[in-house]
């Protein structure tokens, strides 16, 4: 399987040394490739620098294998960021038959699609708006590099034994030779069992995977370890993932962003929002409050009210969870006296919480310089005077829990106009006897209808769930409120 994206191996330029005793072929012949959703995450001297995720279904002729990833690496000077989304549909035995890719590189777009014909691969591509028809011409079958491994497994695996195979190249639009060569059974670097396989994919150097008995690629390795990519329980990627997704990098934009079907105009004017999510985690538990109500309203489907789509209900804050949401966490520090002076002194001469919030919301949104990545602690953000989305609602949520109002941290998404809906960090405020959504990286005190509450909580375990719907979810607009 080619899950180490290309662009990776080029920077590195180097080879790979030793040699590896070959162990008994295994028993074991596939008849079909393993149907699941597996996540791996991306190494770089044991280093995560971004994450891939595969699927494979099957089709009523064949196969349809989906995968995303993306990866951002600083390598001898270099940098790139890369997010690449391919859909291939393969025959029983594997051969290509379509295919299609979309990918980002350092900020730019190209998109690829092909057809076999025959004995002619039909490809288009686009690249700065440039379209360009290419015919390549082969002989047998194509096979894509994310059913390289599985294609061996399905074939004789005696230590030793070697196959060539066609593959297409689509950074480079052309059809090549790989070969692949079966080492036998070998345990991987943490001891589990394995089949070992080889091939040359990369320029200049090896490439090693570790695949269980069922066709699940366990690892895969580029001068012992360097450069890896490793099956990953999703929880572990979630933390990573949900990262990126907040701080909206290119790396991971379109991978995360959810189109609105019908597209919401004028947001600005907007009250109120009846909205339908499909592809939704029944483990995930609708969130209330915060000016949504939410309800799962059948399997993987989750409606959500807003705004003035709703009749909001004034629940009192009992005294348990009011301490919970004025006590200093970790980077909300809302007892560091530089938190606390500054919070004193924009709430002096305010008649109300609400009020407060407001000018807490206001000065938050001026002080922080808007960035994609996360400037910290509310202290450090504070000094720093950078920071991502995240960013300004630690900051917020400090200041407001230093002034005595029960402030929380939440997570979800919210609609940019023109694009669709991107995750979000922002907070809510126990505000006139009920739960407010404040914005502080747009200074919106409510905050527009558009935010969908996910998540509550700061801590990398309490935003890591999103692993569960990034990339899955789509919405409908049932109904908007102007």
């Amino acid at each position: 399987m080619k899950l180490i994206p290309s662009l990776l191996i080029l920077f590195l330029l180097i080879f790979l040394g030793g040699t590896h005793p070959a162990a008994a072929a295994p028993s074991i012949k596939l008849e079909k490739p393993p149907l699941s959703e597996r996540w791996f995450g991306i190494y770089l001297d044991n280093e995560r620098v971004g994450f891939f995720r595969q699927k494979i279904s099957e089709t009523s002729d064949g196969y349809r294998i989906e995968s995303d990833s993306s990866v951002y690496l600083k390598v001898m000077g270099f940098s790139k960021e890369a997010s690449v989304r391919e859909t291939y549909l393969v025959a029983k035995n594997l051969g290509l038959r379509s295919f299609e890719i979309e990918q980002v590189i350092n900020g730019g777009s190209s998109s690829l699609s092909g057809r076999v014909a025959d004995t002619t691969l039909r490809v288009k591509s686009e690249n700065k708006g440039k379209k360009k028809d290419h015919q390549i011409r082969f002989k047998g079958d194509i096979f894509p590099g994310a059913v390289l491994n599985i294609f061996v497994l399905m074939r004789d695996l005696t230590p030793g034994k070697s196959y060539k195979a066609l593959t297409f190249d689509a950074e480079e639009i052309k059809v090549k030779e790989v070969r692949i060569s079966v080492i036998g059974e070998e345990k991987t670097p943490d001891g589990r069992v394995a089949i070992k396989l080889r091939n040359n994919l990369y320029p200049f150097v090896n490439n090693d995977i570790w695949i269980d008995p069922q066709g699940n690629t366990l690892l895969e390795s580029v001068r012992d370890g360097l450069v890896s990519v490793r099956a990953e329980d999703p929880k572990l990627l979630g933390d990573f993932v949900g990262g990126l997704a907040v701080s909206k990098r290119d790396l991971i934009y379109d991978f995360s962003m959810v189109r609105a079907e019908p597209p919401i105009k004028d947001v600005s004017r907007l009250s109120g929002l009846v909205i339908e999510l499909s592809g939704w985690s029944d483990d995930l538990p609708p969130l209330q409050e915060g000016g949504q109500v939410a309800e799962k309203t059948g399997e993987g489907r989750l409606t959500i009210r807003t705004g003035a789509a709703i009749t909001p209900v004034a629940a009192p804050l009992v005294a348990p969870m009011k301490d919970q949401y004025l006590k200093p966490a970790e980077k909300i520090e809302s007892d560091a006296a530089e938190i606390v002076a500054q919070a004193q002194e924009l709430a002096t001469g305010k008649k109300d919480a609400g009020e407060t919030a407001r000018a807490l919301a206001a000065w938050t949104a001026d002080r922080l310089k808007d960035t994609i990545d996360d400037g910290g602690g509310a202290l450090a953000s504070m000094k720093s005077r950078v920071g991502n989305c995240q960013t300004h609602a630690r900051l917020y949520t400090a200041l407001a829990r230093a002034v005595g109002i029960p402030t929380r941290f939440v997570s979800g998404m919210v609609y940019q106009e023109g694009k669709g809906f991107l995750y979000h960090s922002w907070a809510e405020s126990f505000l006139g006897g009920s739960w407010v959504a404040v914005d502080p990286t747009y200074n919106q005190l409510p905050a527009d209808p558009t935010h969908l509450k996910f998540f509550e909580g700061h801590t990398p375990d309490e935003l890591s769930p999103i692993i569960a719907i990034i990339g899955k979810i789509r919405a409908t607009v049932v109904k908007t409120v102007y």
